[in-house]
């Protein structure tokens, strides 16, 4: 396995989706290659894996992640101050390969999403037999 690095003109790495100022965070990312995929780990603290979405589309890969705040309180308890709140994470990427989505995987394993994503098999050429 090698680091591939960010700068390569096949990588094309977003730090959001939508508009800078939809309120969600960009997780920090670090991407692996080997010969059969890509393996990639986000930081997503606070995130279960219920609240955890990855598409694949080609060569694209789109994270979103979503963490509740609880407003549980105890009996008799008062918030004095607060500044944990709800966050959101999305982050999304290109990646130089067709990558199949029916091979690839996701774990999710305190605060650290790391998915392995599997290169789409090249379709072998065959040959037809001429009548």
């Amino acid at each position: 396995m090698f680091i591939v690095p960010l700068t390569h003109p096949s990588f094309r790495f977003a730090r959001s989706l939508g508009s800078s100022d939809d309120g969600a965070r960009s997780p920090a990312l670090d991407v692996a290659e080997t010969d059969t995929g890509y393996e990639v780990v986000l930081d997503v603290p606070g995130v279960t894996k219920e609240d955890v979405k990855v598409s694949i589309e080609g060569r694209r890969v789109t994270v979103q992640a979503k963490t509740d705040r609880s407003d549980e309180k105890k009996d008799g308890d008062r918030i004095v101050y607060r500044e944990r709140a709800a966050a959101r994470f999305a982050r999304s990427f290109t990646l130089p390969v067709e990558l199949d989505q029916a091979t690839s995987g996701a774990k999710l394993d305190n605060g650290v999403l790391t998915l392995t994503l599997a290169k789409r098999a090249a379709n072998g050429s065959s040959q037809i037999t001429v009548d």
